[in-house]
């Protein structure tokens, strides 16, 4: 049984804990939130219900009302010192914060111990009532794509195919067959990402726009755009702001991030041209037509998907790890990433291919004094051994 990190760390808040508890586990989807519940469910000594708000009608804030009641029942009758309620997809239900802060509430006043872990793949809407109803009444625990070392462990992943097929650990038993692991990643991931925790759960108006920001987002993985000239590419041309604000929402789906421009000046970092970048490397493979064997005997080309692969590995630790990433560009001098974690300033460049020289770095240092500088690649740190590490240890 593969069990991730962050497993030991969520079953030693629900045993140590003597009162009831909210834990809130939330992350992109199919990267191990239900398993881990479910293992929860299996290990831990005290009565647990599992319930899914998949199929659940919206309105159902009665629902949630009549799981509670019923595992009251089931620990009062059981004569144990807890229970554990786990609700997946939790967000799918209309205002289900204010149930859940109703029946915390109950039980807190009556002394019934139910620990409660409430899972989700939309940030987005999960953080809405998290912020409105249950400020002060739960922790959260962020699960995000596999890393390298979780899929080397699970499945035998080498690094080249880490790169190519990313961190979907459902998609593992499809590498032999490139066509059909794109299909799966193009319809069991990105579709029901898009069309049920995006398109469904936000208004949008202009949902061809968002589904082609994604395509092209995911082709130019690594790369700097203005959305001016992202607007000229696309054929149902919204404007820049509503660019910006889809892209967010691509973001909090855990699928494409726009990385903003490092600067001092909040307003500069803001008014950047975004670097796109995926947060699995499977979603920039799925939107190209090659095959690995053909991107992997072109170095510079190869080098690429590197540079987009140690940006994802450092995307995800951010959201986990809690420092913000940057990248930096001016005139011809361009840093590939930068850490900042409001103590210390990290400075990373990536050379995937045959260049060795890290352009940017020298004005980089002269202009901003960053506390540490790393090359990763040719002449640096091996990216595979980069991919090994978690980037808050670089500080």
């Amino acid at each position: 049984m593969i069990i991730r990190t962050h497993y030991s760390l969520l079953a030693n808040r629900l045993q140590e804990s003597e009162r009831p508890l909210i834990q809130v586990l939330y992350g992109p989807r199919q990267v191990g939130k239900t398993t881990m519940a479910l293992q929860l469910k299996e290990r831990l000594k005290i009565p647990c219900h599992y319930v899914s708000a998949d199929n659940v009608h919206p309105d159902g804030q009665l629902w949630i009302e009549q799981q509670w009641t019923n595992l009251r029942v089931i620990l009062k009758s059981s004569g144990a010192p807890a229970a554990l309620l786990i609700i997946d997809e939790v967000q799918k239900v209309a205002n289900w914060s204010e149930q859940v802060k109703k029946e915390w509430d109950t039980d807190t006043r009556d002394k019934i111990n139910i620990k409660v872990v409430l899972s989700g793949s939309s940030r987005l809407l999960l953080q809405q009532g998290l912020t409105e109803s249950l400020a002060g009444r739960y922790e959260r625990i962020y699960l995000s794509h596999w890393s390298y070392t979780e899929m080397h462990e699970a499945f035998g992943v080498t690094p080249d195919e880490y790169v190519w097929y990313g961190g979907y650990p459902g998609s593992a038993m499809l590498y032999k067959d490139e066509d059909r692991w794109k299909d799966y990643i193009k319809n069991s991931i990105v579709e029901p990402s898009i069309s049920k925790d995006v398109l469904m759960l936000t208004r949008i108006d202009k949902p061809a726009l968002l589904k082609r920001l994604f395509e092209m987002g995911c082709i130019y993985s690594s790369q700097i755009l203005s959305f001016n000239k992202i607007l000229g590419q696309l054929l149902d041309a919204g404007n820049t702001v509503t660019l910006s604000h889809y892209l967010e929402l691509l973001n909090q789906a855990g699928l494409l991030a726009g990385i903003e421009k490092y600067s001092p000046d909040m307003i500069r970092q803001r008014a950047s041209s975004p670097k796109f970048q995926v947060h699995n490397m499977a979603l920039l493979t799925a939107m190209q037509p090659y095959m690995m064997r053909e991107v992997a005997n072109q170095t510079d080309k190869w080098g690429r998907w590197v540079e987009s692969a140690v940006g994802s590995h450092l995307l995800n630790h951010a959201l986990q790890e809690g420092y913000s990433l940057y990248y930096w560009r001016h005139r011809n001098d361009e840093i590939d990433f930068v850490m900042d974690n409001k103590k210390s300033v990290a400075a990373i460049e990536v050379k995937g291919g045959y260049t060795t020289r890290a352009r940017g770095m020298a004005a980089f240092q002269k202009k901003y004094r960053p506390d540490k500088t790393y090359l990763i690649g040719r002449n640096g740190m091996p990216w595979q051994e980069f991919l090994k590490i978690n980037p808050a240890e670089l500080f």
